[in-house]
Formats: structure tokens, C-alpha cells, sequence
């Protein structure tokens, strides 16, 4: 997995998108998944009653499967991807970062919906909507959400609180239905207000829209809890707020709460047909692209 942040910088980004995606593609052939990666870079599921002049008889032979070839006029699918950018995104301080992890996960995905034809756009929010692309398909708009990330990767926490809740409404509002809408966040709501959060994203779905939710936390430390027991002043990057402690006083109530939020989170997605994945940014970029991959596949069909 990429890691040194020193890689991630202005001018770099789309080469490491491309890195990440042909990492996968590679992996995939080794995968119990093979066949995924050529159907999904360059073909899509033949549906009986198209005509049969662009099925490829080759794969046929190969996959005992129909797929026809695709052509650069065809647009499938429109995506809009959300980035949560308030300050707790930019946890942990030092190295990689839930922000970073975010932008180049967005930055491979629009990689593998140009190759697929597909459009997309993205939205950053932190208290408010901070910027918004239109969701198109063209070679200059993928060039444009590029450098839209890039800029992203040098702008500084300001102490900004998170409410994700009038941008879900907004983008919901504002897309056409039967999209695909990507949610990359923490989900630290700064009001704490989980009726509304749940009513927001359940919002997206009355418009028929699918979304995937990628909860972005570092693992060993959000929901492990994994301090060692000496004295911490633990900050709230949001508000500033600090706290001394040692861990042991409080982790067996936090691991609790958090628990409680999580299973909260995971069943109300579940509820709402909402595909809720573990995004942990020590992890390599499969758990993100795989989980896009299948969403991406049962929407063409």
C-alpha cells in the first residue's frame, strides 16, 4: 500500500491512482475474483434482446459468459463521490491521514470510472459544502477533479466541525436519480444528532440512488483505543477542547460507546440498503476498490 506521504503531492496524484488501480487489476487476476478486472475495464454484461454484433466471442470462448465491448460514447453509470474535509479527517497528525487516505481513494476510483466511460464528480464538506463539481464523463473534467484533490492535499485543518448531514440533503436534492453516491467520512457528527444523520442518508435512497459509505478511521487508535498507558493530553482537533488522562481510565467506556455507534451505524445502513464498509487507513486500497467493483457490476446488470 502507498504510504509516504512524500509520494502524495501536487502533480502526483493520478500516477498514484493509476498505481493503486493497476495493483488491483493484478491482484484480482490472482483472486478468486478473476475475470472481474478485464469484464470491468473493458466490457459490460451482455442483457438478452441487445443485438449480438458487439458481443466478444473471444472472452465467450474464455469465461463461457456474454459480454459486449464498450464504446467511448457510453456512459453507464454517474457517480458523485463526498469527502468529508472537516479537521478530525486530518487525524492522525503525523504521516498518513484519513483526509490523504480519502483523496486517493476518490482519485482511483474516477481513474476506474473514466476508463469504464462512466461520470463522475465530487463534493467537499465540512460544516458547510465547500465545493461541488458537475458529474460528467470527459477527459477534461477527469483532469479537473485531479487537480480539484490535488489542491485539497495542501489546504490546513482550521479547526472546521463536521455536519454532514445538509450536504447529504443537498446532493440528494441535487443528482439525478438511480446514481451512485460515495461517501468517504469519520462520521464524527460535531451535534451529535444520529436521527438526523440517518434521516440524511436515507434521503439519498428515497431517489433511488445506491451509496456506499466508507467509514474512514485509523483503527488502532479510534476504535482500539490503543495507547499506551502513560499520561495524554488528547485534543479535540475540531474544537480545540483538551483532555489529561491515561488511557486506561477511560478505554473500557469508549471502546463501549464507539461499539454502540458502530453496530448503530452498520444496522440503520442495513436498513436503508446501504452499503456500510470498514475503510481503516492502514489498510491496502482492496477495501475500498472491491466493494466499488461489486456495487459498480450489480448496477450495470
Amino acid at each position: 500500500m502507498i504510504k509516504n506521504e512524500d509520494l502524495l503531492k501536487p502533480g502526483n496524484l493520478e500516477l498514484l491512482a493509476r498505481q493503486v488501480v493497476e495493483g488491483f487489476i493484478t491482484g484480482l487476476h490472482k483472486s478468486p475474483f478473476h475475470g472481474f478486472s478485464v469484464e470491468f475495464a473493458e466490457h459490460r454484461i451482455y442483457n438478452p434482446g441487445e443485438s449480438v454484433k458487439n458481443i466478444d466471442w473471444k472472452l465467450f470462448a474464455r469465461s463461457d459468459k456474454l459480454f459486449t465491448k464498450k464504446f467511448e460514447e457510453e456512459t453507464n453509470l454517474r457517480c458523485q463521490i463526498l469527502i468529508d474535509t472537516s479537521s478530525s479527517m486530518y487525524y492522525p497528525e503525523k504521516g498518513w491521514n484519513k483526509l490523504k487516505f480519502a483523496i486517493l481513494a476518490a482519485a482511483s476510483i474516477i481513474f476506474l470510472l473514466k476508463n469504464q466511460r462512466d461520470a463522475s464528480g465530487i463534493t467537499f464538506f465540512s460544516d458547510e459544502i465547500e465545493y461541488s463539481s458537475n458529474i460528467k464523463s470527459t477527459e477534461s473534467h477527469f483532469r479537473m477533479l485531479i487537480g480539484e484533490l490535488e489542491k485539497l492535499l495542501e489546504d490546513k485543518p482550521l479547526k472546521k466541525t463536521s455536519n454532514i448531514i445538509p450536504a447529504l440533503h443537498n446532493i440528494a436534492e441535487k443528482i439525478n436519480k438511480r446514481s451512485l453516491v460515495i461517501i468517504f467520512s469519520d462520521m464524527m457528527e460535531s451535534n451529535g444528532n444520529t436521527d438526523e444523520l440517518f434521516s440524511a442518508l436515507q434521503h439519498l435512497k428515497f431517489y433511488k440512488n445506491e451509496v456506499i459509505l466508507f467509514h474512514t478511521i485509523d483503527k488502532k487508535s479510534e476504535l482500539d483505543f490503543d495507547f499506551e498507558n502513560r499520561p495524554y493530553i488528547f485534543e479535540d482537533i475540531e474544537t480545540g477542547e483538551k483532555v489529561k488522562l491515561y488511557p486506561s481510565e477511560v478505554k473500557e467506556t469508549y471502546e463501549m460507546q464507539t461499539a454502540e455507534f458502530i453496530n448503530e451505524l452498520t444496522n440503520r445502513c442495513r436498513q436503508y440498503k446501504i452499503d456500510f464498509v470498514a475503510a481503516d487507513v492502514a489498510l491496502p486500497y482492496e477495501q475500498i476498490l472491491l466493494p466499488f467493483l461489486v456495487k459498480r457490476q450489480k448496477m450495470s446488470v
